[in-house]
């Protein structure tokens, strides 16, 4: 029997009765059409553009910005499989009811791609200029003039190895070339952006192999790379810089110059294994970024001469303390010159100067060398200099060694990192061990951290609410404060801030806090009293670093905004294995 539009309604009564034997063999072998071919088309084609976004655009602005990338794609797809029910289950027999459907989809779809956006948008990880705009032929557009570039890009840097011997180019059309190119674009973009630091990144998974950028001090998400890219921009750089490629475990540190457009451009390269994969950092202008005068550095009129009080005194022993990243170095250097040179045995002991200080004894510590660093520190005091520099305390002998010492006539200054003035003293009587004699020989501390400098060009300003400078015990005669813009008006239509790229901040501001110490706090200490050291602080009236941040603030250098980031409780102290760290 023919099964047609007029016998299909029987087919289920035919069944049950088993009217004709051979039906089964005739349902085997026809077709049943449940939607026709052009409306299948009215639901896979917004599904497909959905998926493109989703796929191309979103998961990849997730795992750039780190928002989540693994939770978001969950939620994509089950958004998706609703969509897609309610497209294809909308309980209307009419002919219109598909049409009813494919619009319920289309709305889910919509709703899921606006969620998204907006949430990503006010994620502060994501910079203004990074912001989604639901214009696919922009992003079209955009995707067409990266591919053209990178395929009319050439090399165009001038780099010169640690010997100062120029890197040739390889022969154009091989595989050396286009990394050679890649590597050079990455960089161009780093400096374009005033990136101070370019970290790559490379994993032996298919996830995690990128670039970042430190732009004053934060880090900025860069280009994801497959993890051959990454290994192979990686290995060319270790090049560059004389370094064993080879060599994927050890830290190994080389240095080489690149001319761009005209400027060279020293650069400080720092390789390390990890766990998975392999690290290089490239910090630019290494000796410009930690010098500094001590009239730059940010210090308050107040802390300034609390600072040079410390530094005319005879003797003893000073704390300088900062976390990673956050200007020891350049504080190390600007205070240690304020000493002459030229009638002062000045000295310094560092893993790896970071630049040339004139009139001033570097020397440089291996810590492959058999010697210990505290071996070293006690070898230069023996000699009774008037004042040492000790850029690092990797253990607790060489916190005992200096506790040891006779610095009735050497002058002393131990980098540590910390972020805190009293988190400085604790861990330094920790490493010593015993607080009368830790205590003994301390005349000062002095602690940092580093607040992003609002951009002059594109800063907004407001009038902030009395309660909050209420609650900030901040003067109430405050009219105006200013946040970051990262906009300005270019024949009256808003534009990316040509000065600082659209980020809102542009440099870096230390704030302080500059505590002497004298036989009061000498005393608290030893008793490890630090309620009572922390009351003698206040007692001297100078600021601590969360309100030299609100003065930098009211002044309008910098926003409430930085202000809440840096404020965070101070860090635990580190293990007395590396006590110090690195930083700069």
């Amino acid at each position: 029997m023919p099964i047609d539009a007029t016998t299909a309604p029987l087919l289920p009564g035919l069944i049950s009765h088993g009217t004709d034997p051979a039906l089964p063999i005739v349902l085997a072998q026809s077709a049943f059409v449940l939607v026709s071919w052009w409306k299948f088309l009215f639901f896979f084609a917004p599904l497909l553009a959905w998926g493109w976004l989703v796929s191309k655009v979103f998961d990849k602005h997730a795992e750039r910005f780190h928002l989540g990338r693994e939770t978001w794609g969950a939620v994509h797809l089950f958004i998706g499989l609703i969509a897609l029910a309610a497209g294809l289950a909308m309980p209307i027999p009419a002919w219109w009811g598909f049409l009813v459907g494919v619009v319920a989809m289309v709305v889910i779809l919509a709703i899921d791609v606006m969620v998204f956006t907006t949430i990503a948008n006010r994620d502060e990880r994501v910079p203004e200029h990074a912001h989604l705009k639901l214009d696919l032929s922009a992003l079209a557009e955009a995707s067409s003039k990266r591919k053209a570039a990178r395929q009319a890009a050439t090399v165009s840097l001038e780099i010169k190895d640690s010997a100062g011997k120029l890197v040739a180019a390889p022969e154009k059309e091989t595989p050396e070339y286009e990394i050679r190119v890649e590597a050079e674009q990455l960089l161009i973009k780093a400096l374009g952006m005033r990136a101070r630091r370019l970290i790559a990144t490379a994993r032996s998974t298919e996830a995690g192999s990128s670039a970042e950028f430190i732009i004053d001090g934060v880090r900025h998400p860069g280009d994801t790379l497959t993890p051959q890219k990454a290994k192979a921009i990686i290995d060319f750089w270790k090049g560059c810089a004389n370094l064993d490629v080879k060599d994927v475990r050890r830290r190994l540190v080389g240095k080489c110059t690149i001319e761009h457009e005209g400027t060279k451009i020293p650069v400080r390269l720092l390789s390390i294994g990890q766990k998975g994969g392999l690290r290089l950092t490239m910090l630019f202008n290494p000796a410009q970024s930690v010098t500094r005068k001590v009239d730059d550095l940010g210090l308050s009129s107040a802390q300034r001469t609390a600072l040079d009080e410390i530094v005319k005194a005879k003797g003893g022993l000073v704390l300088l303390a900062a976390g990673p990243m956050s200007g020891r170095t350049t504080s190390l250097y600007s205070i240690i010159q304020m000493h002459d040179a030229y009638t002062n045995n000045v000295q310094t002991i560092e893993i790896e100067p970071m630049a040339e200080l004139e009139g001033i004894r570097q020397i440089s510590f291996d810590p492959t060398a058999e010697a210990e660093f505290s071996t070293t520190v006690r070898s230069i005091l023996r000699r009774d200099p008037d004042v040492v520099g000790v850029a690092e305390m990797p253990d607790v002998e060489t916190a005992k060694e200096i506790a040891n010492a006779d610095l009735s006539r050497t002058r002393m200054y131990l980098s540590l990192n910390i972020d805190s003035a009293l988190s400085a003293i604790q861990l330094w009587v920790k490493a010593v061990g015993d607080p009368a004699k830790a205590a003994k020989s301390l005349n000062g501390v002095v602690a940092q951290k580093l607040i992003r400098k609002l951009c002059g060009n594109c800063r907004v300003p407001y009038q902030p609410q009395p309660d909050l400078m209420k609650k900030l015990q901040l003067p109430t005669n405050v009219q105006q404060l200013f946040k970051k813009g990262g906009q300005v008006l270019i024949k009256n239509k808003p534009e990316i801030c040509p000065v600082c790229k659209g980020i809102g901040y542009e440099d870096q501001l230390g704030v302080f806090e500059v505590f002497p110490i004298g036989s009061a706090e000498q005393k608290l200490i030893a008793a490890q009293d630090w309620t009572g050291l922390r009351g003698e602080m206040r007692k001297r009236k100078l600021p601590s670093i969360q309100q030299a941040a609100l003065l930098k603030a009211v002044e309008g250098e910098t926003s409430m905004e930085e202000v809440q980031r840096i404020a965070a409780p101070p860090k635990k102290p580190a293990p007395a294995k590396n006590p110090s760290g690195t930083g700069s």
